[in-house]
């Protein structure tokens, strides 16, 4: 890997650190996942759009800089160690957006990216289901042809951003008597679409981060289909990739998270706790360094590939290590709510989202190491 940054890139961090250290709201915004915060969220998204902060690697017709996947990496890391809120576009922005671009119209771009850069619509992922959750494609949502497109009909589960977001985005199987990773077909539809219910999932701090979605002879039209109809597994794998890989969750939040846990351990010192401290501040330069790695072979041609399901299983066990960690060193504070405590919460479903680290070891054991698939008598 080089880590030697070139005179424009060092320029595009010092930029960036100075418009993030002028911006950042000094006190920490609403949970997103409640209707004010969720409002003030895109608040800032609006604010970092008109910046052109938001999605620094798009093109700049579509509000971007034309940003390096380097200099994104850049960006992601000052975000960061600014203490800056979480994006309540991610979904549209760090896993549809690269789906659009790669599967969709022109007419698709035009109509879904510009809004998505600015915050105004949000986007909730509806993929899983009761009985489909990392096992995406057992799922048992049906679209089935009529008149200029088609009627979904099914349940999604834990659909993140769903109880306030504005656009849905997810697979339904559209030929019944394919294969299972055929004759799927990957949508985009509207939360408020006639036939289409959407029940909040409160989380363990009562806020609803998640909903489920019923779906009850919901018209989407056919210029609403991302790539061709029956090949959504593949679109979706795309999706897949992105969410495991590099940009859901980029090394700048467990680096900045290791930092603010140095703090945290200076203030109490004590020695007891020193080597939990030290492995999560390591385990955090590791990934680092191992995602500036996975830039270097992108940009060499090669891609991401299996290696997604290293970093998943990588950062999602990294966060509840380093927060269990902080609540250790906090001691009987920990008991108060405080962001450590959220942040422990929250870390406890990183195994499990973005298919479960049961299913990346088998990828990884399979696709990596090459070992043979376990035969059960």
């Amino acid at each position: 890997m080089n880590l030697d940054f070139s005179p424009d890139e060092l320029a595009f961090r010092a930029e960036a650190r100075a418009w993030l250290a002028a911006n950042v709201p000094a006190e920490a915004l609403p949970s997103m996942d409640t209707a004010d915060g969720f409002a003030a969220h895109q608040e800032w998204e609006r604010r970092l759009a008109d910046a052109r902060w938001s999605v620094v690697s798009w093109p700049e017709e579509f509000g971007g800089r034309g940003a390096s996947l380097v200099e994104w990496v850049i960006f992601e890391e000052e975000y960061y160690r600014a203490g800056a809120p979480g994006r309540v576009s991610q979904n549209g922005i760090f896993l549809l957006a690269p789906i659009i671009f790669d599967h969709g119209t022109p007419d698709q771009q035009q109509r879904w990216l510009p809004s998505m850069a600015t915050g105004e619509t949000i986007w909730a992922q509806a993929w899983s289901e009761p009985e489909a959750g990392s096992d995406l494609a057992s799922l048992r949502s049906t679209a089935t042809r009529t008149d200029g497109g088609w009627l979904l009909n099914g349940q999604k589960t834990w659909s993140s951003r769903a109880a306030y977001a504005h656009q849905g985005f997810g697979l339904f199987r559209s030929d019944p008597s394919a294969e299972r990773h055929r004759g799927l077909t990957y949508f985009c539809f509207p939360l408020d679409a006639d036939g289409v219910t959407v029940r909040p999932i409160a989380q363990l701090d009562g806020k609803a981060g998640f909903a489920e979605l019923f779906f009850d002879d919901v018209f989407v039209p056919d210029a609403d289909v991302l790539g061709d109809p029956g090949d959504g597994w593949r679109v979706a794998m795309s999706t897949a990739g992105n969410e495991r890989g590099l940009s859901l969750r980029s090394p700048g939040r467990f680096c900045a998270a290791a930092d603010r846990l140095l703090d945290l351990y200076a203030d109490s010192a004590d020695p007891a706790l020193s080597s939990g401290v030290v492995e999560a501040w390591l385990r955090a330069e590791a990934y680092r360094l191992f995602t500036w790695g996975t830039v270097t072979r992108i940009a060499d041609g090669g891609d991401i590939g299996a290696a997604g399901s290293v970093n998943k299983v990588w950062w999602s066990e990294l966060d509840v290590a380093l927060h269990e960690t902080a609540l250790d060193v906090l001691g009987p504070e920990a008991e108060v709510a405080s962001s450590w405590t959220d942040g422990y919460l929250f870390s406890l479903s990183g195994p499990i989202y973005a298919g479960t680290n049961e299913i990346q070891r088998n990828i990884i054991a399979e696709r990596i190491l090459g070992l043979p698939k376990e035969v059960r008598g």
